[in-house]
């Protein structure tokens, strides 16, 4: 049974992070990424699909590439980042069904390619999520995004991977609170839900 958070953790995590649009010069080191993603593949996916598909961006030379398919703002964000990291799903998930779901083979469940795709891109969305949480647990922060060619992006980085499909690019590194703007409204309780 889980154990509830303190409330300096929830802070960290979800009341008083933000999406940062510029980092100190705090290296982020492949060490640091590799701890993200040890969390981030804990979190739950349907069948344990685990579409996801991580790279991730430390040299400038990366950035650089990345900003070309990238909208003129986020593309000086990802260049200035101490790092990046490209979020895409992978159409051919459930090949690895075998190793990750073993107690049945669940291949046949995810024969429709066109559902397939769509339990990728839920699950993957799912589990660029959890990287925004275990990214902020462990001290960093994110600056996601989605305003991207998303063609360009899979042309320049899965040209050899053509099952691959970039769907969300984020910053990551230490934030700098100056790059920030002020917190934007959250709707309260009875707008969005409904108990029944």
């Amino acid at each position: 049974m889980g154990e509830k958070l303190t409330d300096s953790a929830l802070d960290t995590i979800f009341r008083t992070a933000r999406t940062y649009n510029g980092y100190t010069d705090a290296p982020v080191t492949q060490d640091d990424i590799k701890a993200i993603y040890e969390l981030v593949k804990m979190g739950p996916t349907s069948a344990n699909q685990q579409p996801a598909r991580f790279v991730w961006l430390l040299s400038q030379d990366a950035k650089d590439k990345l900003a070309t398919a990238a909208s003129a703002t986020n593309a000086d964000k990802i260049r200035k980042a101490p790092a990046s990291v490209i979020i895409a799903y992978d159409t051919e998930f459930h090949e690895h069904l075998p190793e990750f779901f073993p107690h049945v083979d669940a291949r046949p469940w995810f024969a429709e390619p066109v559902s397939r795709e769509r339990h990728a891109f839920l699950n993957s969305t799912l589990q660029a999520a959890y990287f925004i949480v275990a990214a902020r647990a462990l001290g960093f922060d994110t600056g996601p995004m989605t305003g991207f060619n998303n063609a360009a992006v899979d042309a320049a980085f899965f040209a050899d991977q053509p099952n691959y499909r970039s769907t969300i690019l984020s910053t990551l590194g230490h934030g700098d609170p100056a790059s920030i703007f002020g917190r934007l409204p959250r709707p309260a309780f009875e707008k969005f839900n409904t108990v029944l």
